[in-house]
């Protein structure tokens, strides 16, 4: 939700919230103006400032909304309660919730969609009887089914699924809001230990209420929740203390019970009604178990999805994000590392950069006469440019010799505009920001390849993982070194593998305990470790392709 407030004459406000607009009189709130022209903004306490959900990123003009109130004095930077925030001055005022439908968040997958997977829910029924792992639970003659979620750190995914046909009934997707806590998962590990009351759980719980209670069924029919997100994630919606994947040697409270011998296996489980969710209060809440560090669920999830570590092929997976897993090898040997490329492929740290909402630059090309095409994200004004646009744009200036190969620009010309109105610009620091972004995401792979002891270029199969790899061009990723300039059809989409994996297991006991197996095979690798690593980075900063060698 985009909020402007302008002067009117009267000394009133204008007020525009995604393209609606209207008078608003000093001293109305943000909610309020929204709630009156039917925009929803999320709430479960109805304006008392208690649910601390309703909340609003400022970006201009906070100088004439009204002072903080105390019941927003955990939030930090320029995030606000939109019941608590008025307008108490004329002036322009923008602003976004962190609910906005018009954001491209990636639900579907090709991968998972194989002979191995075998319907056996954990959640059946026998005659009226509602069973979970053969146990009774709630009694109902009415359908059976169950949630898979992908918990990221910007975006949040979910699949319903008919538990007894295994078939989709619908897709819900909204941005995290735990992003008042900081954009990555460290800056949330830090506010997680300095705020008291679970504040992040709370406020993803309530917005996870929220896509429960839209979905086209009775939440009652709900009885199983499986859960894939990296360990940060997950252990916040559980409740967890995360302080230890915060300093080395990084590993959640699970992962040091399992070295301490004090657990089987690195998986979560509670029930539903522990967790205030709206769904059967005796439902369960399973969280997919993690690799290691800060490799999590979401990438042990992309395993079963894809298959790679059961197979004989040599694969290599990234599933790209501000937290990159990567992963290489096949059923023999398995290896992973996390990467830590930053915000910079959902748009931040960048200038004009933003996500793949409406307004969003996500196709760049020049032509011949040196003219700038662009293709935008829905029926808007260009506002801004995402991480598929930004790749394009790297890709199509060294195509054209307007860039070298250290990312500056060859003419004086700066920054780069990329609209008639130019609003939208990329300059060289921006540029700086995706290097490294993609600099650390090369290395991690190179690494992998090296402790596997081949080339890259035995890859048979290279799997790109995520919402932003879906939007990818490949052909501009490889000219930029983003990824390695394999043969192209080895080189596969497979979307929200980490959501397809989760889907799996919902559906799927034998493939959840299939999964169990892999991770406690998966070797984690410390990239700065490895001798070379620095090397690897350097290169891999470089605006070059990358050869993967025979």
């Amino acid at each position: 939700m985009t909020v402007t407030a302008a002067s009117t004459a009267d000394g009133a406000a204008t007020v525009t919230i995604d393209g609606v607009a209207g008078p608003a009189p000093l001293g109305q709130s943000l909610f309020d103006w929204a709630d009156s022209r039917g925009i929803v903004v999320p709430t479960s306490c109805h304006k008392q400032g208690k649910c601390r959900e309703c909340l609003v990123e400022i970006e201009s003009g906070a100088e004439f909304l009204s002072e903080p109130a105390e019941q927003e004095r955990h939030l930090e930077g320029a995030f606000r309660l939109a019941c608590r925030t008025r307008l108490a001055a004329p002036g322009e005022v923008r602003a976004h919730t962190l609910r906005r439908g018009s954001l491209r968040i990636e639900t579907d997958s090709s991968a998972g969609n194989d002979e191995r997977v075998v319907l056996d829910p954990a959640v059946t029924r026998d005659g009226s009887r509602i069973l979970l792992d053969d146990e009774p639970i709630a009694e109902s003659d009415g359908p059976i089914h169950g949630l898979a979620l992908d918990l990221g750190t910007t975006t949040v995914a979910i699949r319903l699924h008919d538990l007894e046909s295994g078939r989709l009934v619908a897709t819900r997707s909204f941005e995290n809001p735990q992003r008042f806590g900081g954009s990555n998962v460290m800056s949330r590990i830090h506010y997680d230990g300095e705020h008291r009351g679970r504040l992040l759980q709370r406020t993803l719980l309530g917005y996870l209420t929220h896509a429960i209670e839209s979905l086209p069924v009775d939440p009652m029919t709900i009885y199983e929740l499986v859960v894939a997100g990296n360990p940060t994630m997950r252990d916040l919606l559980f409740g967890l203390d995360v302080q230890g994947l915060g300093v080395l040697p990084y590993r959640s409270i699970t992962e040091a019970k399992v070295e301490e011998g004090g657990a089987a296996t690195t998986s979560l489980s509670t029930t539903a009604k522990k967790l205030r969710l709206p769904v059967n209060p005796a439902a369960r809440v399973h969280g997919l178990p993690l690799v290691a560090s800060h490799v999590g669920a979401d990438a042990a999830a992309c395993l079963l999805a894809t298959g790679m570590a059961e197979g004989s092929e040599i694969c290599a997976l990234l599933d790209i994000g501000t937290n990159t897993e990567a992963f290489f090898g096949n059923a023999t040997r398995m290896l992973a590392a996390s990467c830590p490329a930053g915000p910079a492929f959902e748009g931040g740290g960048v200038g004009c950069g933003m996500p793949a909402l409406d307004g969003a630059i996500e196709r760049v090309a020049l032509d011949a006469e040196g003219a700038m095409r662009v293709g935008i994200v829905g029926d808007a004004a260009p506002a801004g440019i995402c991480g598929s646009g930004l790749v394009d744009l790297m890709s199509e200036l060294r195509r054209t010799g307007r860039m070298n190969g250290q990312g500056r620009f060859t003419e004086p010309d700066e920054p780069i505009v990329l609209d008639a109105d130019g609003r939208v610009s990329v300059c060289e620091a921006d540029v700086n920001e995706l290097a490294q972004a993609k600099g650390a995401n090369a290395a991690g792979l190179r690494v992998l390849a090296d402790e596997y002891g081949v080339n890259l270029g035995r890859v048979d199969r290279l799997y790109l993982a995520g919402g932003f790899a879906r939007h990818l061009d490949v052909d501009a990723a490889c000219r930029i070194g983003l990824i390695p300039d394999l043969p192209r059809e080895r080189i596969v989409k497979v979307g929200n593998a980490a959501l397809a994996g989760a889907s799996i297991a919902l559906l799927s006991r034998t493939r959840r305990a299939d999964l169990e197996a892999i991770v406690r095979r998966v070797q984690l690798v410390r990239l700065e470790a490895h001798p070379e690593f620095f090397d690897f980075f350097v290169q891999g900063c470089q605006f070059e392709p990358f050869g993967a060698g025979p």
